[in-house]
């Protein structure tokens, strides 16, 4: 028999409850067999919270922590309504449409075209419904030219993210993925030769990578695929994975052809909540044209109301990250997301300078594209390692990723810090003093940590580069 919970009963006596008595509650074990007043539910819920880490802290994360008084009351406003239900809240469908024709646009969608695309919880959705897209159009185009449509893979390179492996499990596409190597953790045209074949649905290229910020050369690889198509008549799409850079390119990069512009870029996915600058969750995912989004992966539903086109995977979610962004939109505009933008490139700028000018750092990304500062030690030192500096800095509440690289270059250590828009320059000081003091300490006592043990990989399908 399971035992009775040890929460106390609900004052039934009439004896004057004091504030304190709320400490004597304790979370049962099973499923509360009584309720509480509300107040002592909410101090037990904000205590167990206590030692968690400090969002605005926590610089190992590319999601927004930051909102205006303003942005929390749209929040309220539309944190009870389900978006999906088209029908009840027609208005909250209509900013999303505006948003992807925006979006489209941002990107340098073609003119004369009709857009498509959709809000999602986040990029991980998104990318979902892109590789969805890619997979049953190749699977069309396989079987009316009467070939075998059994076999789908896609290209993409080790720095990806794990959006896609579990993408290509899901959903039973062979993953191809090209090894990095010691200096160069994007993906470029170096393996395709030997990945890319008949069957492959898409090449997904990275526009700000989550181990290094960079982006991977889009251009190349969109180069060798047209020339790929004029040795054997293969066509091949890319979709760009935007969840870090979508936000960033546009308006700090103009001219850098890193999107629509490019022909054979088909679909691209980005982080609402990350520097689109909404809390989470929510994520874009836009196509080229309608076209590219096969129909057969539309359902229409009418038991909500009227008839409704859904082509999402998640069906019920809350509208508010929906309506906040197209505060966020209307709110700053073009040049207020330039100026954001600027200025955490320029916060990012200086850590980075700070840190390196140091003497214990080596910079690790080769373009500074979007706020992101990834370093490995200077392999003179030996007493400690980049884990022992992001245990050292959690004294000082700080949380930064410390990770180990993909193959080929898993011997190789990162310490990366994400420079989110809420932090001001005082405070990217303290954090650059922090981490030099943290060096300086382990100088004299060392280190003891090691990296955290990774499960076994699984066997893959795939080539091996």
């Amino acid at each position: 028999m399971p035992k009775k919970s040890k929460a106390k009963a609900p004052n039934t006596s009439g004896k004057t409850l004091t504030p304190f008595d709320q400490f004597n509650l304790e979370v049962p074990a099973s499923f509360p067999e009584t309720g509480m007043a509300a107040r002592a539910a909410q101090a037990m819920v904000n205590s167990e919270e206590w030692t968690d880490a400090s969002p605005m802290l926590n610089l190992s994360s590319f999601v927004t922590t930051f909102a205006e008084p303003e942005e929390l009351e749209v929040m309220h406003h539309n944190f009870t309504k389900n978006y999906i239900d088209h029908d009840m809240y027609p208005q909250v469908f209509a900013m999303e449409t505006r948003m992807v024709k925006w979006l489209h646009g941002l990107w340098n969608g073609p003119k004369g075209v009709e857009p498509y695309g959709t809000a999602t919880v986040g990029s991980s959705e998104a990318c979902m419904l892109g590789g969805l897209a890619h997979k049953w159009n190749w699977r069309e185009a396989r079987q009316k030219a009467g070939k075998d449509a059994s076999r789908p893979n896609i290209v993409t390179g080790g720095n990806v993210q794990i959006v896609w492996k579990k993408f290509m499990k899901y959903f039973d596409v062979e993953p191809r993925i090209a090894p990095l190597e010691v200096g160069n953790y994007r993906l470029t045209t170096k393996h395709l030769e030997k990945l890319v074949d008949e069957n492959t649905i898409c090449v997904v290229a990275i526009a700000g990578q989550t181990f290094t910020g960079e982006d991977d050369d889009i251009q190349e690889i969109h180069d060798w695929l047209d020339r790929y198509e004029k040795r054997t008549g293969i066509s091949i799409p890319m979709h760009i994975d935007g969840a870090s850079g979508g936000f960033v390119n546009p308006f700090l990069y103009p001219d850098y052809k890193w999107d629509f512009r490019l022909p054979r870029v088909q679909s691209i996915n980005a982080s609402g909540h990350k520097f689109g600058l909404v809390p989470p969750g929510l994520g874009w995912v836009v196509f080229r044209e309608r076209k590219v989004f096969n129909e057969d992966l539309m359902f229409y539903v009418n038991y909500l109301g009227g008839e409704m086109p859904t082509a999402t995977i998640n069906f019920s979610r809350n509208a508010a990250p929906i309506a906040v962004q197209y505060y966020l939109f209307l709110r700053l505009g073009f040049e207020g997301y330039r100026q954001v933008m600027q200025h955490s490139l320029d916060n990012a700028v200086h850590l980075r300078d700070r840190l390196v000018k140091s003497g214990y750092f080596k910079i690790m990304n080769r373009t500074q594209r979007i706020p992101v500062v990834a370093l490995t030690l200077d392999p003179k030192i030996k007493k400690y390692n980049e884990f022992d500096i992001s245990f050292k800095v959690r004294e000082r509440g700080w949380v930064l990723s410390a990770y180990t690289m993909p193959p080929d270059a898993q011997e190789v250590r990162s310490l990366r810090i994400v420079v989110r828009p809420h932090l001001n320059r005082n405070v990217v000081d303290m954090l650059a003093d922090d981490i030099i003091k943290a060096c300086k300490y382990l100088d004299e006592h060392g280190g003891t940590a090691k990296p955290p043990a990774l499960h076994a990989k699984h066997t893959s399908r795939g080539h091996k580069c």
